[in-house]
């Protein structure tokens, strides 16, 4: 695997580190790899879950790349994916590290081959992502985060640092609009009702649509301001875009401007939640109103 992980894992012990970090991305190329086998193809089947999400044989085939691998790196660690069954969380609740990952965040962006899907990969450390890693395959795009370090946009060419914007000046005029991403397939009613809200206090918003976890990444890179998900979500479709965000300078709050945490209760379902870009922005006057 790339990099040298021999000093990042050692029997239960475990150094969050770049190393660790690229040896996690290699494994979402890998997988994603697999993904674009079946991406390609001029016809595959679709499954339904039981939650009637779609299920395809790329999801499964990324399950088993980043599983496998994950267990292979760090033996010690359990692993926590969408495309298994869920620990009752008896168990889940003595796990202070984990990995969480979605093998195919945005399936139904996979089905209408629109290219807006990702390969997710978290580390958890305490309920909180410390690690993340998010790898889109059509373009060959890498957004990784460390807690306390640093994230980073990585494409064929080069490896560049991000870091969320400065909200100073946005919304004063139609150069400068306060920038709001949110979902193309979920929630549009409750965003509109948001953005009516925050039309009251900014004069100019733009509003871009998109799959998948890729919204999380444009508020950390600086793309976009903030990301209001009023509609429901799974941990493991959010754990590896927040590390990114919060190693970028953002954060993940939900209403009541409390932080995002993980692994805190059985089901696997997020609250409503927002991503902020500039942290030091009054969101909390549009957000707990």
């Amino acid at each position: 695997m790339a990099g040298d992980v021999r000093d990042s894992v050692l029997g239960d012990q475990i150094l969050i580190n770049k190393a660790l970090m690229d040896a996690v991305i290699e494994l979402a190329v890998e997988a994603g790899a697999a993904i674009l086998e079946v991406y390609e193809q001029d016809d595959f089947v679709v499954d339904t879950k039981d939650d009637d999400s779609p299920l395809t044989a790329a999801d499964l085939a990324a399950h088993r790349v980043l599983a496998e691998g994950l267990r292979r790196l760090t033996p010690n660690i359990p692993v926590l994916s969408e495309e298994a069954e869920v620990p009752d969380f008896a168990e889940r609740a003595t796990w202070q590290r984990y990995w969480i990952i979605d093998p195919l965040d945005g399936t139904k962006e996979f089905v209408k081959r629109s290219g807006e899907f990702t390969v997710n990969v978290a580390l958890i450390e305490s309920q909180i992502p410390v690690l993340g890693v998010v790898y889109v395959p059509v373009t060959q795009l890498t957004y990784c985060g460390l807690t306390g370090v640093g994230a980073w946009r990585r494409d064929s060419e080069s490896t560049l640092a991000i870091t969320t914007r400065s909200m100073s000046g946005r919304g004063a005029s139609a150069a400068q609009p306060v920038s709001v991403v949110a979902s193309r397939s979920h929630g549009a009613d409750m965003v509109d009702q948001w953005l009516s809200a925050l039309e009251q206090r900014v004069d100019h918003i733009a509003l871009c649509n998109m799959g998948s976890s890729l919204k999380l990444c444009l508020v950390a890179e600086g793309a976009a301001d903030v990301y209001p998900r009023l509609a429901p979500t799974c941990e493991w479709d959010t754990a590896a875009a927040q590390a990114v965000v919060e190693a970028a300078g953002g954060q993940v709050v939900t209403g009541d401007m409390a932080p995002l945490r993980y692994n805190t209760k059985a089901e696997m379902l997020n609250p409503y939640f927002y991503v902020l870009g500039d942290t030091a922005y009054a969101w909390d006057e549009m957000i707990t109103a």
